[in-house]
């Protein structure tokens, strides 16, 4: 009897039938074979192919066994690793997704004989981290990508620059601090001097206040308020003179310097933009996605297309792309060479790279060009790159 047409009822009917997870007792992992029914798997097994595939399969079973379970885990890696990243996770959740797909490989065909086993295997090896709770076992996935680990160090290297910056920032006041008290306290420190009169006939006056003493000769009580008086209102004058004086030659107060150094940190911010490309700048290629042809080489910016796109011209093979700035970063020349300043208050100069400090992640630059020629400045490694 020929087979039946396409689309007869019998054909849709069984192409229904066959569609979605069929039951494990019927499907044969040596052959990778499911079949729909008990007679349908009992034919496959007494079939040709499959006594074949069994002699096969007998001549070297450990060989079969470590193919099925090398496929079973790089599978079950890649659903934890793209579906859950690095997210901790019951295991049994990601079994139950793994066994959705009808072309998954059977555990019954692999060297692990429970998910208990294969997960206390994962935590073993390396492949992920694994802690069993009253609830069951969780799985945590560790990604050891060359470019996850980059980009987790770039993250940690920001985060380091910005603790620096804090605690340097926290040092300053702390000695604006010290500084306001030291000269606080010099203030209020009374000075003694000796008493002395230059005639005999001069009189000494003291202003206690409410009361006051006046050596000499006893006169009215008149006269001795006006001069008790009189002697207070010159003190009060010489007190206002010379705080005033002193007040010219003070310096500037810790929270007045500690505000102006927040308004200038604000006024480089604010200059400070999210794009950073220029023509004529040499940059490398640090996206994986163009093949190792690409990755890691180095190229000249051509062409800014809507501030973050740029068209590139490899130096070694010559060819043009068109990538945006997330797959490109700043290339850092040796010493002496000229580079240009990319972001920041002197964003477009052109500078000459003096030196490089590896623990502040910046370098030294001589502006080259514009008003600030000559001045010497401390530029972030992203924020400059070598002229072509």
């Amino acid at each position: 009897m020929g087979k039946a047409d396409f689309l007869s009822p019998k054909a849709i009917s069984n192409r229904i039938k066959s569609k979605g997870l069929q039951k494990l007792r019927w499907y044969c992992q040596m052959c990778q074979k499911q079949c729909r029914d008990e007679n349908g798997f009992k034919c496959h097994c007494m079939s040709e192919s499959h006594q074949r595939q069994l002699l096969l399969a007998s001549e070297d079973p450990n060989k079969f066994m470590d193919y099925f379970s090398d496929e079973f885990r790089s599978d079950f890696l890649e659903l934890l690793s793209r579906r859950f990243g690095t997210k901790r996770v019951h295991n049994n959740i990601v079994y139950n997704e793994y066994i959705s797909d009808r072309e998954h490989v059977h555990m019954n065909s692999t060297q692990w004989e429970t998910l208990t086993d294969f997960t206390k295997w994962l935590g073993r090896e390396g492949y992920a981290k694994v802690d069993e709770t009253p609830k069951g076992w969780y799985i945590q996935y560790i990604d050891r990508d060359p470019e996850t680990i980059r980009r987790q160090e770039e993250q940690a290297r920001k985060k380091k620059q910005e603790l620096d910056d804090e605690e340097r920032s926290a040092r300053f006041i702390e000695e604006q601090v010290r500084r306001g008290r030291d000269g606080k306290e010099a203030e209020e420190t009374p000075v003694y001097t000796e008493l002395k009169r230059e005639s005999e006939e001069e009189k000494v006056a003291f202003n206690l206040g409410a009361c006051s003493a006046v050596a000499g000769p006893s006169k009215p009580s008149s006269a001795l308020g006006a001069s008790a008086l009189k002697a207070a209102s010159s003190s009060v004058k010489r007190k206002d003179t010379s705080s005033d004086s002193r007040g010219e030659k003070k310096k500037k107060s810790a929270l007045e310097e500690i505000i102006e150094m927040e308004e200038k940190k604000k006024k480089k911010q604010s200059v400070r933009t999210d794009y950073w490309l220029q023509p004529n700048i040499v940059v490398k290629v640090v996206t994986k996605k163009l093949g190792e042809k690409y990755h890691k080489k180095k190229a000249v910016v051509t062409e800014v297309r809507d501030k973050y796109g740029a068209v590139v011209k490899m130096i070694d093979s010559g060819d043009k792309l068109k990538l945006d700035q997330n797959h490109l970063e700043t290339v850092i020349p040796a010493p002496g060479k000229q580079v240009l300043i990319l972001n920041g208050p002197y964003r477009d100069m052109e500078a000459v790279l003096e030196g490089i400090d590896e623990k502040q992640f910046s370098a030294t630059l001589t502006v080259d060009s514009g008003q600030h020629k000559g001045k010497r400045v401390d530029v972030a490694y992203e924020d400059f790159s070598k002229l072509a």
